[in-house]
């Protein structure tokens, strides 16, 4: 799973580079858990970990304070979290998670960017089969950490798997033992550089290069909108 989930992490990151795509999702991941859950991160553990992976993409302090008073402020946006599914160019399946304060705008958009490539969205709950929900959690490595005791310390707190790659250690779980798993390893002392969901697909499909650029120029599309926070697909290169 880690190789998969770091091939599709380094070309989302390749698509998303530049900060102006990016800061703006995080800041409504702030907003959004600070809404729901209160201003003071000690209290607040979905606001904590927003605040953790706004760090690990080097957001600034003041956009993170930024997003956290908006949430406190009389006119603070109401978001909505919505995921709509769709089918793309050579049979692709699309699965795109959205934060919006407005959910018109939003379905008109994504389902404009499917029907420009001959796809289009189907049924709410379609695609939910065809993908797993798991718990991230990326943790540096060092010499203090052995991962064979760590992970014999963590299955009962839900810990499905541990990968290495290039010095982070990558922690799977299902996602509803994102919280459990989350407050182990504060017990612990261990703090992650990220942790999030990630959807994962069951069957992964082989595409052609010419299919990929063909899937590219819809992923581009939905990702450029400013109400898309997330987006999967099923292709397993």
């Amino acid at each position: 799973m880690g190789r998969a989930f770091e091939y599709r992490r380094a070309a989302k990151e390749k698509r998303w580079g530049k900060m102006s795509r990016i800061f703006p999702r995080l800041a409504k991941s702030i907003t959004i858990a600070a809404k729901e859950g209160g201003t003071d991160p000690e209290l607040n553990s979905r606001l904590r970990t927003a605040i953790q992976n706004a760090k690990a993409q080097n957001m600034p302090k003041d956009n993170i304070d930024a997003a956290i008073k908006r949430a406190a402020g009389k006119d603070a946006d109401s978001y909505v979290e919505v995921n709509y599914e769709g089918k793309g160019p050579h049979g692709v399946l699309v699965f795109v998670e959205c934060a919006t304060d407005n959910t018109t705008r939003t379905v008109a958009n994504i389902k404009s960017y499917f029907n420009k490539v001959g796809g289009g969205l189907v049924p709410t709950g379609s695609l939910e089969f065809m993908f797993n929900r798991k718990a991230v959690f990326e943790l540096p490595v060092n010499d203090s950490i052995d991962l064979e005791s760590l992970e014999l310390e963590l299955i009962d707190f839900g810990l499905e798997e541990i990968e290495e790659h290039e010095g982070i250690a990558y922690l799977y779980a299902d996602y509803t033992n994102f919280g459990s798993l989350g407050k182990a390893l504060e017990d612990m002392g261990l703090e992650p550089q990220k942790a999030h969901l990630q959807r994962f697909p069951t069957n992964p499909v082989e595409f052609t290069e010419e299919q990929i650029a063909d899937i590219g120029k819809l992923l581009d599309k939905i990702e450029d909108d400013d109400d898309v926070q997330e987006v999967y697909t099923n292709m397993a290169n």
